[in-house]
């Protein structure tokens, strides 16, 4: 309990949108598709399930409809053992839904068809939402998704990321999604003003390119400079960290590097908000830095090999060791699908006599 605010603190507090979404039986165009499967996605929400899963006490704060998709999103998150008890219903606004193709392994192609605009998440306020529970956490997860959404919503944000005595480590996913700042130009400002107030970033390269013509990890680094630790993320190539709190991380100008698992792909839908669900797993264990990355470079993994947002994570012990491995062994792992169940199977035949 988190006397100073009567609200139970939990390891992580994540905050934005979640959608209710449905998949493709088939693969096809979404004009030839004949039948869907019912699942949920979203960034901030797909991080509190990942991190429950892997044992941490998450809690998921947003904003759904007063309808049967909110019903399934409430219920679905909290199936994964998150605390939904500080989302709030609206009886105006919707539940957002999207629905999505399956995606071309070689090019990701695919085609996404969004109904979120009026949704009930993006009516978010400062004053509608739980900010007693949104900040009982060690870490709130929060992205740049929400920003997009309204600007009550922005305001949200500005107000969560100010500094404040006893505020719980800020982490914040850049999500660039142009689309969604169509009609405000000052996006790409908007989501580098608030990766700055941060105290965890993280960011793609191309994302970084895109929005803010930077080009490189410590061109990256050099915008900025504020956060404790910047992650950059290369793809399926690795990703780089920055950490100026901890010695190994200081002595590094150019951070530490960790090339990606060779993963055999069945979808890359959720891969980013696993990824960072992984390093914020091991931030919160305290991990040294390879540790923490190759930890997301895990939980990517789980996401890539199956066709929703989710997957079963590996079991902790198993991720130690395969995080563990010598650089050798690292770079030659390859993981496909049923690698997490394939684990889990095993765990159960030890413990059943």
């Amino acid at each position: 309990m988190d006397t100073a605010t009567g609200t139970d603190a939990v390891d992580v507090v994540a905050l934005g949108e979640s959608m209710v979404t449905f998949l493709p039986t088939r693969a096809g165009r979404l004009a030839d598709v004949p039948s869907f499967e019912r699942g949920i996605g979203g960034a901030e929400s797909n991080v509190a399930c990942v991190l429950a899963s892997a044992g941490h006490s998450a809690r998921w704060v947003s904003r759904v409809g007063a309808d049967g998709f909110g019903d399934h999103l409430v219920e679905t998150v909290a199936a994964y053992g998150v605390d939904t008890s500080a989302v709030r219903r609206d009886p105006d606004r919707p539940t957002g839904i999207y629905f999505r193709t399956a995606g071309d392994r070689a090019t990701d192609a695919h085609e996404v068809a969004y109904y979120r605009a009026g949704s009930a998440a993006s009516a978010m306020t400062a004053g509608n939402t739980d900010l007693a529970a949104t900040r009982s956490a060690r870490v709130l997860h929060l992205s740049g998704i929400t920003a997009a959404l309204s600007a009550d919503c922005l305001d949200l944000m500005r107000e969560l990321t100010a500094p404040r005595p006893g505020r719980p480590l800020v982490s914040f996913d850049v999500n660039h999604r142009p689309g969604l700042w169509r009609d405000h130009p000052e996006g790409p400002r908007v989501l580098l003003d608030l990766a700055r107030r941060a105290d965890l970033v993280f960011v793609g390269d191309d994302e970084a390119s895109d929005a803010w013509d930077l080009h490189g990890a410590r061109a990256v680094r050099a915008a900025l400079p504020e956060p404790d630790v910047l992650v950059v993320k290369h793809g399926k190539d690795g990703a780089v960290v920055f950490d100026r709190r901890t010695p190994e991380g200081a002595a590094r100008a150019d951070g530490t590097f960790v090339p990606s698992l060779h993963v055999d792909v069945v979808a890359a839908v959720g891969a980013g908000d696993a990824f960072a669900a992984g390093f914020l797993s091991a931030t919160l264990r305290g991990l040294p830095v390879r540790d923490r990355i190759r930890h997301g470079h895990l939980m990517a993994a789980a996401a890539l090999t199956v066709p929703g947002d989710l997957a079963q994570p590996p079991a902790r012990g198993h991720a130690d060791r395969l995080a563990a491995l010598d650089d050798r062994a690292w770079e030659t792992l390859r993981l496909g699908p049923g690698w997490t169940e394939a684990d889990a199977r095993a765990a159960e035949e030890v413990r059943t006599p």
